[in-house]
């Protein structure tokens, strides 16, 4: 199992123990990937977008793309933007997100439409109990499945986020942060394999 990477471990921090900062693990984002290190710094400033609607989104996309370095230093700094309810909120989207998207991505994706009338049986109780304004969390909820790629719950979100009086631009917004973050995890699962075979 892969652990966070430690200031020691890179060699701008050399001798240094603790984890790398969002600023500091954005430092080591290679010459390939240098598009989504300098888009990730403008789309935090999104016009938009809340101070809570960017770092929930953040929140629930690096939780949703399973990256431990990143989702780590996301987690950290997000604690100095969101509430701390606002913080669970966003990992609770990320949380029952990957839960419900399977779930109706087979629906979606099944010829047998039997399924969509049979009960879910699942708990969803976050929906109605995260305690943030409920714009924010569908918008959470929106980025997650786009990353997850649940047609159905991205119709359903985007929808619930509009009725709440959200922009198109603002979903939007949240989507092009999403897209990103997402990109970026998977760069540094990339580089963490390269970093591998290299001192294997």
């Amino acid at each position: 199992m892969l652990r966070p990477l430690k200031r020691a471990e890179h060699p701008q921090h050399e001798g240094l123990g603790d984890p790398m900062t969002l600023d500091e693990l954005m430092e080591t984002v290679p010459a390939y990937a240098r598009d989504l290190k300098l888009n990730f710094s403008t789309l935090t400033q999104q016009p938009e977008l809340t101070p809570q609607q960017v770092w929930g989104t953040i929140v629930a996309s690096a939780v949703a793309s399973r990256n431990m370095e990143l989702t780590q230093a996301v987690l950290t700094q997000a604690a100095g933007h969101l509430s701390s309810q606002a913080l669970e909120a966003a990992k609770g989207a990320a949380a029952i997100m990957g839960m419900n998207n399977v779930y109706y991505r087979f629906q979606h994706l099944t010829s047998n439409q039997n399924y969509r009338n049979m009960p879910a049986r699942l708990r969803m109780n976050i929906i109605r109990s995260h305690g943030v304004d409920p714009a924010d969390f569908e918008l959470w909820c929106a980025a997650v499945s786009a990353i997850n790629g649940c047609a159905a719950c991205v119709d359903s979100h985007e929808k619930v986020v509009r009725e709440k009086g959200l922009s198109e631009e603002a979903v939007l917004a949240a989507i092009r942060l999403a897209s990103v973050v997402h990109a970026l995890a998977a760069v540094f699962d990339a580089e963490r394999v390269g970093a591998a075979q290299v001192s294997a």
